[in-house]
């Protein structure tokens, strides 16, 4: 079963979310797999921003580690970042999940935008 976390945050950077998310991934004992960076050109001239992140848990042997999760950020021209972080809830306790979740909103809570 997979946890899904979705959140809308509002004058926060898609590469400054990005460096947080890798920063508490690894508090939480993971560490990020593969990273990808893009930028897109728009019509209007502006740009916008896409980070993937694929995490996995630290294993003594390379065999011992396994991919738990993934995190998708989008940065809008408009000034929103969008993230869908997902966790898989046979590798990772509930614990680990949501002391990210709280960690997460704790840092970012305040750029957050309700719907």
């Amino acid at each position: 079963m997979t946890t899904q976390i979705t959140k809308t945050y509002r004058g926060i950077n898609p590469g400054m979310l990005y460096d947080e998310m890798r920063g508490l991934a690894q508090k939480q004992g993971l560490i990020v797999d593969e990273a990808k960076q893009q930028t897109y050109p728009l019509p209007s001239g502006s740009t916008q921003s896409r980070v993937t992140l694929t995490f996995q848990t630290q294993g003594e042997k390379t065999k011992d580690q396994q991919i738990c999760g993934d995190a998708h950020i989008i940065g809008s021209p408009s000034g929103e970042t969008k993230m869908l972080l997902d966790l898989d809830e046979n590798i990772l306790s509930q614990e680990k999940i949501s002391a990210l979740r709280k960690d997460l909103d704790f840092i970012f809570g305040s750029y957050e935008v309700e719907w």
